[in-house]
């Protein structure tokens, strides 16, 4: 037995003799009385260790003499008491030629069992992604291990297939369920035991209206408690109830969803809704929002919202108590303030104080809140629902993975010191092709004190080249080497996107209703050299993930492809479409026209090579370049054999850098400023602070807690001096900062900036959401402050002083120069667009 305190480590080994154990000649034990997970994890890990070896062991529920691999929980085997009661824990014995895995609960055995499967070469992905088993791996010939886990980070974590109409529908449907024609439990069975593999325990399932809804094909539910994930809804499905599927709801049949009007028919559908799922642990969705993802009807004020929300959320808690045999505060229930839900919450809305709130991004990987110190002391606690994937305004990103790990990292770990432990759910889209974004979210999730600000940058790519090293004894000579690789690729792919996503290349607007839903031309420039600056950059990425490919296994291709090559390819040939159409029109050569045109070929080359490979199991996954409902980057842009200006982009959506820049990396900041690699334009950005300075409160007074208390002039405030020179009468700067939303309702996004010690100057982040500024921000993800500044003394040498207010905000760039356009000198505020 090991020691209790020891045991309290994430993983912590104990360096005693052990004998190791023969993985292919153990009958793997587990007891009948058990619960039912033990039963699927028993046959989880013969079929895993047939996967590596060959050898098929077999399953039984009595020990014999010879080897064992004993799978039990707490609660059944006595074993490792100082586990009962903890929350998904497993402890790993070796000894006397057997394996003990033993489980604080089911899951927690689980993740021990899947501990061990991935320990000996089989990947989470080996199914989803094709990832290879490592046969090659000899721990399964002789594997000990003694640990023991602590609790998952993150009580409830998972994912949310949303968006699903041009990819895991299509796929389903015409696939891999022909016969069902829909979403069903044959998927299902693939997505929940990928969650487990990825150690989560909820899945959202897919709820737009081309889909059947979940609870319409009754074996989905079993087969989500066949490998332990309970179902999560999203933030427009109460109490597990889907409102966008005709057979659910159905406006000619049931009426108005409007409980004001009809609340009784919505109440029977609810209630029956936990009458047929009540034997299952489940999470529920509190309060309602309108049909699908539309406001909620009836009262417009948000203080009427929110009193009709109260009596819906005492209606829903009623049923559950009635159904579930309990009292609500002890059922897991969370509330969404998501859109205009979040102006009801702030309109005064009593949420019951045991319900989990679950704060959302602004779909774009910026969290809208996180909790503020009153609302961390409330019993539910809080949690994060985040995407990479999105269909909404100003423009959908469905097709390919561009979320920066660094900005993922800094948001969750901006709510997560803010208290958002309880619930962390991920909008995965079609899950393919965001693999290696799902991964590093649920193992954040899972354990989020292994990631810090030094490693979170290069996770993705130390995933891969641990992944697609084919021989473990070259680990240490290799993987640095391939890691490297993958890097490179990594940091430019993700760089890239940052200034503009894939999707967001047309430069359209999509619900905009106006010339601006048209394509138009980018903002990259063949004068200043951006635009082949940016082609080239593609081109190397894309030359340096084919030498990898080459490089590695023919059998390794597909996996690598389906989680990197598809989206870095294809990424680069959507810029080469655009720009060189726009090349074409600013000179009609002909050349830059079939260029652009061969570009639009590739994409589709691309997209049949997903399709066909491995015999198109993954056929109509990629069905086609996902147009969401109104998006036009999908379409061939026009091509002639004039020049011509009529798609020219607007003025207004131009920014602009000036021809001097500081160059962040030569500073040298001091806390409570740094530098972080992997974040903002040029991949390098200053942070001003911690968001958890301001979060937690700071004890010495000297930071602001509220919109009004900011002082720029206050010496206390820390500040740091960064060097520029030019000897002109007038000198420009531009403050390129990433667009963060304030942390809570009281305080503000913002800093000041002062030149030769003159007075400071504010600079605020205040954007209207749904605005064309708000839009702008969006698209180009950043948030200029252009200043310009007299040169009193003629002075070559200058200082620009930027002075922290609200901990937590990083300047992406700063330019400066000649002024390029008129701009008012001298105002003491900057920035509050409406």
């Amino acid at each position: 037995m090991m020691n209790r305190a020891i045991s309290t480590i994430i993983l912590t080994i104990c360096f005693q003799a052990i004998q190791a154990v023969n993985l292919t000649q153990a009958t793997i034990v587990y007891d009948k009385k058990d619960k039912p997970l033990a039963r699927q994890m028993a046959q989880v890990l013969s079929d895993d260790i047939e996967r590596v070896s060959g050898v098929r062991p077999s399953i039984d529920t009595k020990k014999g003499n010879g080897p064992s691999i004993i799978l039990s929980t707490v609660e059944c085997s006595g074993l490792h008491r100082e586990l009962r009661g903890s929350w998904e824990r497993y402890a790993i014995d070796t000894k006397n030629e057997n394996l003990y895995i033993t489980g604080s609960d089911a899951r927690g055995l689980a993740y021990g069992v899947l501990h061990v499967s991935e320990a000996i070469g089989v990947s989470p992905w080996y199914w989803f992604a094709d990832v290879g088993i490592d046969k090659a791996n000899k721990r399964v010939f002789d594997y000990s291990e003694n640990l023991v886990s602590q609790s998952p980070t993150v009580k409830y974590r998972g994912v949310f297939i949303n968006d699903e109409d041009w990819g895991l529908k299509t796929w389903a449907a015409l696939n891999y369920e022909k016969d069902l024609g829909d979403i069903g439990p044959k998927t299902y069975d693939r997505v929940c035991e990928l969650i487990l593999r990825l150690k989560g325990n909820i899945l959202a399932p897919a709820m737009h209206t081309c889909t059947g809804a979940f609870y319409s094909h009754p074996e989905s539910q079993k087969i989500a408690d066949k490998w332990g994930i309970m179902i999560t809804t999203s933030h427009c499905e109460p109490l597990l109830f889907n409102n966008a599927a005709p057979s659910e709801w159905d406006k000619a049949r049931d009426g108005e969803w409007n409980y004001e009007t009809n609340g009784a028919t919505i109440l029977k559908k609810l209630d029956d809704r936990i009458r047929e799922t009540a034997r299952y642990d489940n999470i529920y969705t509190m309060g309602m929002r309108g049909l699908h993802d539309e406001a909620m009807h009836g009262p417009s004020a948000p203080k009427d919202r929110a009193r009709t929300l109260e009596k819906v959320f005492a209606e829903q808690r009623a049923i559950l108590t009635k159904y579930k045999k309990t009292k609500a505060e002890q059922l897991p229930q969370i509330f969404v303030p998501y859109k205009e839900t979040l102006d009801i919450y702030d309109a005064g809305l009593r949420v019951p104080d045991d319900v989990t709130i679950v704060w959302p991004d602004d779909n774009y990987g910026y969290m809208k809140r996180v909790s503020n110190a009153a609302e961390r002391q409330r019993k539910g606690g809080s949690g994060v629902y985040y995407h990479i994937s999105y269909l909404g305004t100003p423009h959908d990103y469905l097709w390919l993975p561009s979320t920066a790990p660094m900005l993922m990292y800094y948001e969750l770990k901006k709510a997560y010191e803010a208290g958002a432990d309880r619930y962390r759910l991920l909008n995965v889209g079609d899950i393919k092709p965001g693999e290696l974004e799902t991964q590093m979210f649920m193992d954040m999730a899972y354990d989020f004190n292994a990631f810090s600000y030094d490693n979170v940058n290069q996770y993705q790519a130390m995933w891969l080249a641990r992944t697609f090293l084919t021989n473990r004894d070259d680990m240490g000579s290799r993987l640095p080497a391939l890691a490297a690789q993958f890097q490179f690729i990594l940091d430019n792919y993700y760089r890239l996107a940052w200034d503009r996503k894939p999707e967001f290349m047309g430069y359209e607007f999509e619900w905009s209703g106006d010339a601006l839903d048209a394509l138009h031309d980018t903002d990259f420039s063949f004068d200043d050299g951006s635009a082949q600056e940016r082609l080239l950059d593609y081109e190397n990425i894309c030359e340096a993930y084919d030498m990898i490919e080459r490089d590695i296994e023919p059998e390794q291709r597909p996996a690598l492809f389906q989680m990197l090559g598809y989206a870095v390819h294809s990424a680069c040939q959507m810029n080469r479409k655009f720009l060189y159409a726009q090349r074409n029109h600013e000179t009609g050569s002909a050349i830059y026209a079939e260029m652009a045109l061969n570009a639009n070929d590739k994409i589709e080359q691309l997209r049949k090579r997903y399709d066909e490979q491995l015999d198109g199991k993954w056929a109509e996954m990629v069905s086609e370049i996902p147009p969401g409902f109104c998006a036009k980057y999908q379409q061939m842009p026009q091509v002639g054999d004039k020049p011509t200006d009529i798609y020219r982009l607007r003025d207004d959506q131009r920014h602009f850098d000036l021809e001097n820049k500081v160059d962040f990396r030569n500073l040298a900041p001091t806390p409570p400023f740094r530098l972080l690699e992997g974040i903002g334009t040029d991949w390098v950005g200053l942070q001003l602070g911690e968001p958890s300075d301001a979060a937690l409160g700071a004890t010495d007074g000297s930071f602001p807690t509220t919109a009004t208390d900011f002082d720029p002039g206050n010496p206390a405030l820390p500040r740091i001096d960064i060097p520029i020179k030019n000897a002109l009468p007038v000198i420009e700067v531009n403050i390129s900062s990433i667009p963060f939303w304030p942390r809570s309702g009281n305080t503000v996004c913002r800093y000041a900036v002062s030149f030769d010690g003159s007075d400071p100057i504010v600079c605020v982040h205040s954007c209207e959401e749904w605005s064309h500024p708000w839009k702008l921000q969006v698209l180009e993800n950043r948030r200029d402050f252009t200043i310009s500044f007299t040169n009193k003394t003629n002075q070559k040498h200058h200082t620009l002083t930027i002075i922290m207010a609200e901990p937590g905000q990083i300047i992406q760039k700063i330019t400066y120069g000649a002024p390029k356009r008129d701009i008012v000198i001298g105002h003491k505020s900057l920035g509050s667009d409406k």
